[in-house]
């Protein structure tokens, strides 16, 4: 383990949690002590976390852009019940399939303004890394498509329409909180454990590393009054044996994939040629 990695790793996690990014640079001189080389690595996190912060901060989108996925409205066969979440690229709603069969499932749609052919691709990898995975522990994929095009505004032209997945509604807690609410013995923290590592060594074998294993990603249901977890979003996914798109998918140099607070060393100082399976094992850990 690279110990200057894990350093970098501590004061960027204290920076941008407990100081404003005005207040970094003086905070980051103070903590690096003079070392030039950890300074430089902090540095490069928090750029990274910069660059994520401005590709967030977008307009919100008028009515008029999101009038197509308002809550009752319907996509293909699905009606958008409720908004379950949003990540960095999609939003995630409960929705009701009326045909051919009537269920409750999870769609995710790309935001409105973010469909870049950078984010289509990423997003595209993920419906396609969901397709490959066939466990009981991961979240199975169901369908995939495009919305409709919107309106045109003001006299333009008609948008194009963003690309969809749907899902398996997972209805439960992260798996940290599951065990904390029925206070588990360790042994059955760990029995309930295994099952995840199989979930994400099946992954592996897929040629698919998930790249951003935490508590939120792995929820725990109940089926039959038995726990069950399950891995979701597999977003920031990489291929490791097989392309997952015609578009070519890469991470630009400088780029942070994942949760700081979880990621292995070789990920936080973002290197891809550093990053394969152990990542995730670290995560696990």
């Amino acid at each position: 383990m690279n110990l200057g990695s894990e350093q970098a790793k501590a004061i960027f996690l204290e920076a941008i949690e407990h100081h404003a990014p005005e207040q970094w640079p003086a905070f980051v001189e103070q903590a690096c002590a003079g070392d030039v080389m950890l300074r430089a690595m902090v540095e490069k996190l928090l750029h990274a976390r910069g660059e994520l912060g401005s590709f967030h901060e977008q307009p919100r989108p008028t009515m008029d852009e999101i009038s197509s996925e308002r809550l009752g409205s319907a996509i293909g066969p699905y009606k958008l019940l409720q908004e379950l979440g949003e990540g960095g690229m999609g939003t995630v709603y409960m929705a009701e399939q009326t045909q051919p069969v009537n269920r409750k499932v999870a769609l995710k749609v790309i935001k409105p303004g973010m469909d870049s052919r950078q984010v289509i691709a990423r997003f595209e990898a993920e419906r396609q890394a969901l397709a490959l995975m066939d466990h009981v522990n991961i979240a199975r994929v169901l369908d995939a498509g495009e919305t409709p095009p919107s309106p045109p505004s003001q006299g333009g032209a008609w948008g194009g329409g963003r690309p969809y997945f749907v899902m398996e509604l997972v209805h439960g807690s992260p798996i940290t909180k599951y065990c904390d609410d029925n206070q588990l013995t360790p042994r059955e923290r760990l029995e309930l454990f295994v099952p995840v590592c199989k979930a994400i060594q099946h992954a592996h074998q897929k040629g698919i590393i998930h790249r951003d294993i935490k508590p939120s990603n792995v929820m725990v249901t109940l089926y039959d009054g038995k726990p069950v977890p399950k891995v979701i979003d597999f977003g920031v996914a990489k291929a490791t044996a097989q392309k997952l798109t015609e578009r070519t998918l890469f991470t630009q140099y400088g780029t942070m994939v994942g949760t700081p607070q979880y990621m292995s060393p070789e990920q936080a100082e973002m290197s891809a040629l550093g990053v394969d399976t152990r990542s995730d094992i670290y995560s696990l850990g």
